[in-house]
């Protein structure tokens, strides 16, 4: 049976997504198991409990997603403070993320989790075929800070991006950087890293060109 079909038919438990991820499956069907789970609603409690606690990269890849499709306000905000949140915790040398309990019942609809999803998951499972193990420059806790600092400049350009679709590209950044920690590619997480460089620069841009004309007005 086809791993997503199977997954959608027996409405997948969190505990069932926590077997798949500690088990080694891809990135992709980590992501499917969570956006055709029970419920209408996604918590972010439901995703530590599904990912475990050395699920960094997935988290971060499943932040990322809703910020690769155009989106209204808050969800980019939230996704871009949550991306914060995990950028600290990998700049400090955590090994395991940690929230806030009175964050942990925030949700986002179930159905905007698994369209986001699935209009990524042909990218995702391309990169997979062609990703594998190599490069991994960020395997000591030093070098892994160093790409959590760079996360958290791509990350704060998802909050200060042009609203709709200005956090696209940082949102793509951030995918890749996710998803090339949790398939230990560093070529991937260099991809995301020269993408980031791009998003930060247009999110300054953004920045500068509105206080610019604040500044005129006044």
């Amino acid at each position: 049976m086809h791993l997503a079909s199977g997954l959608h038919r027996f409405h997948v438990f969190p505990t069932l997504v926590f077997v798949l991820s500690r088990n080694g499956l891809r990135t992709s069907s980590v992501l499917v198991a969570l956006a055709h789970g029970e419920g209408e609603r996604l918590t972010l409690d439901e995703l530590m409990q599904a990912l475990g606690p050395q699920t960094f990269g997935v988290l971060i890849v499943l932040l990322g997603l809703p910020n690769c499709l155009p989106m209204p306000p808050p969800i980019p905000t939230i996704c871009g403070l949550l991306l914060v949140a995990l950028a600290l915790q990998i700049v400090v040398g955590r090994t395991a993320p940690w929230v806030p309990a009175r964050l942990l019942g925030k949700s986002v609809a179930r159905a905007d989790v698994a369209r986001a999803v699935s209009k990524a998951l042909p990218y995702i499972k391309r990169l997979e075929q062609w990703s594998r193990r190599r490069m991994v420059f960020f395997g000591t806790p030093f070098r892994l800070r160093l790409v959590g600092i760079a996360l958290l400049l791509v990350s704060i350009s998802v909050l200060t991006a042009p609203p709709f679709v200005g956090q696209i590209p940082p949102g793509i950044a951030t995918c890749l950087i996710g998803l090339g920690l949790a398939e230990r590619d560093g070529l991937v997480v260099a991809c995301g890293l020269v993408m980031g460089a791009i998003s930060v620069s247009l999110s300054a841009g953004f920045v500068l060109a509105l206080v610019q004309g604040v500044m005129t007005v006044i």
